[in-house]
């Protein structure tokens, strides 16, 4: 029997009780593309988004190179069955409804989805007159964000940047007790594709007396993943670990880009601002905590002599699969590549599992104090780096700070991002005995 292979003993999914038949790496779809090695969206992952292939918008599921329209699906009655709530939150144009319904509905719709794209299931010509080509489509942001929230979860970057601007002190001693974020600007969040106007801000060279006010002349990407919630939590109420992934709808790729030298200048005292809130990117498709369930890893192995989580913060369960191991890619094509017909560049390749900070605990301590979180709320990982330098998340410790520039196939050196640029963020999900998945694409150009 293959690794991670399905078997069942006395009612129960060995090795992992939280798989199901959907993981079933023998399942295929009557949609081919969705069958093409290496495709991104098999019928294993099914991820949720909103597109308007026509008047108005939709929600849809990517197979393949197709997106099935729910919407539509369940007013011609493919859903029935599944009651009143989940067909109303499919027909929604957004996807905040569905994420408020909670697992006990996410289950059964993402189990009768699989039936109706499954091959030999009977379902094709009913579903077919359902499906559009994802080229013909307009992605849109899959659900109305009432907040963001951005963490600062991996260790790795935390210290990689510390040791650049404190050589000597590079992790701040509350970093291993306490999850570090920062509330974003949910209102300035654009789906892929669309383009990055580079900001203007104060920033100030150490040499200078005095700021200057102009456009950034450090402009960076940060490589990370966002999550949606799914139901919230009332005000005064905070969600315990135990419970915590049952509030999680899915993840999606996410670029918190960064105006390095306003950022350096502004965030003492009291952190990020202006530098961050011009412009973030997430890619279209949320992928499902359940589409995800073959992935799960242990948690981040903390080094000896590291503190425990507080006990707030610290569950067996989390350790023993708190982490996800997704593989994130970072590409870049300057204007001139792309003139030159010449493929996007690799900059950097990195895994999720290097988080220090789960999911589970950085949505815990969001709401450790009482904070209610909404459906649709969108948290954030922070820059996600690994221990090599090839697992640097960002321009800023790709090139020490612009000290270790970077020189493209065309000849062109980056210290940081010029106009013309374009950022593309990968992610995907591999392991022996299991379909792959993927995330699609996260894509943003720096305008001029």
């Amino acid at each position: 029997m293959p690794a991670g292979s399905l078997a069942v003993r006395s009612g129960h999914l060995e090795p992992f009780s939280f798989l199901d038949s959907s993981h079933d790496p023998q399942l295929s779809s009557w949609v081919e593309s969705a069958n093409r090695p290496g495709a991104d969206f098999p019928i294993q992952n099914l991820p949720f988004g909103v597109f308007r292939g026509g008047p108005s918008c939709a929600t849809g599921v990517a197979i393949g190179d197709r997106i099935l329209d729910l919407g539509r699906g369940a007013q011609a009655g493919l859903l029935e069955g599944l009651g009143a709530p989940a067909i109303a939150a499919c027909t929604a144009g957004v996807l905040n409804p569905l994420m408020a319904l909670g697992r006990k509905h996410w289950a059964p719709l993402r189990k009768r989805i699989g039936e109706l794209l499954r091959a030999g299931s009977g379902y094709q010509a009913a579903v077919e007159p359902f499906l559009l080509p994802m080229a013909e489509a307009v992605m849109l942001p899959p659900a109305i964000i009432g907040d963001y929230t951005d963490f600062y979860a991996s260790v790795h970057h935390a210290t990689n940047v510390g040791r650049l601007f404190r050589p000597g002190n590079p992790l701040l001693p509350n970093y291993k007790y306490v999850p570090i974020g920062y509330h974003g600007r949910a209102s300035s969040i654009v789906v892929s594709g669309t383009p990055v106007d580079r900001p203007s801000g104060q920033s100030k060279d150490p040499a200078a007396e005095a700021p200057v006010f102009g456009p950034t002349r450090s402009l960076d990407y940060e490589l990370e993943v966002g999550f949606f919630a799914g139901p919230g939590n009332a005000l005064g109420q905070p969600i315990p670990m135990a419970e915590a992934e049952q509030h999680i709808f899915g993840l999606c790729l996410l670029n918190d880009w960064s105006a390095r030298d306003m950022q350096s200048w502004e965030y003492q005292p009291l952190g990020p601002f202006l530098a961050k809130s011009f412009a973030t990117t997430i890619s279209p498709w949320i992928v499902t905590m359940e589409a995800l369930a073959p992935f799960r890893v242990p948690a981040f192995q903390r080094p000896d002599g590291d503190p425990e989580p507080l006990p707030y913060l610290n569950a067996a369960e989390d350790r023993e699969r708190g982490g996800i191991d997704v593989t994130l890619e970072v590409y870049i094509a300057s204007r001139q590549m792309r003139e030159a017909g010449l493929q996007p560049m690799r900059l950097s390749r990195g895994n999720l599992r290097n988080l220090y900070w789960t999911l589970a605990q950085l949505l815990t301590h969001h709401s450790s104090n009482g904070c209610n979180l909404q459906s649709g709320d969108l948290l954030a990982s922070g820059t996600v780096s690994g221990p090599s330098p090839e697992e640097r998340g960002c321009l800023l410790e790709l090139t020490q700070r612009g000290a270790e520039p970077i020189r493209l196939p065309t000849g062109e050196v980056r210290k940081f991002l010029e106009d013309g640029d374009e950022v593309i963020l990968r992610g995907y999900c591999e392991r022996d005995g299991f379909t792959r998945i993927g995330f699609g694409e996260c894509r943003g150009v720096v305008a001029g």
